[in-house]
């Protein structure tokens, strides 16, 4: 199978803010990581990161227009409490959407536990680290009988 892995905003600071929360892992080593577990499995995977909404969006057009891929793992970081443009475009695709979180949001700001596209996701995996990822791809995998 084919997954294309999606972060939102700030997550290419991961590893060097708030490492209470998000880990001492790099977006980079924990890519890396996601690149040797689906190599494993006999998986490929792109990854993706933007701060910008706009091209989020269009990335999600992309992988829809040129089907690139047979499922997305997607952590939109703050753009998950409040992004309509995302949510619609996750809902205009027919690939399947897992919305990833490396922390457990629900245990934190209450803002954080509003999300506008879990709606549409085919599921939420949060709270295990750099683990969610592997476990929203595992999941897709079982989901689409792979």
């Amino acid at each position: 199978m084919k997954f294309l892995v999606m972060n939102g905003v700030n997550l290419n600071l991961t590893g060097k803010r708030e490492k209470g929360v998000y880990g001492n892992a790099t977006l980079d080593e924990i890519n890396a990581r996601i690149a040797a577990y689906c190599e494993q499995n006999g998986d490929q995977v792109e990854f993706y990161q933007s701060n910008i909404e706009g091209e989020l969006v269009d990335k999600l057009h992309e992988a829809y227009l040129q089907k690139t891929c047979d499922g997305i793992v997607f952590n939109a970081g703050a753009f998950t409490h409040y992004s309509y443009a995302l949510r619609d475009a996750i809902a205009a695709i027919d690939i399947p959407v897992v919305e990833t979180h490396i922390s457990n949001v629900h245990a934190r700001e209450e803002f954080r536990k509003t999300s506008v596209l879990s709606e549409v996701c085919k599921g939420v995996v949060c709270g295990f680290g750099e683990g969610s990822y592997i476990a929203a791809i595992a999941g897709l995998k079982a989901a689409l009988g792979k």
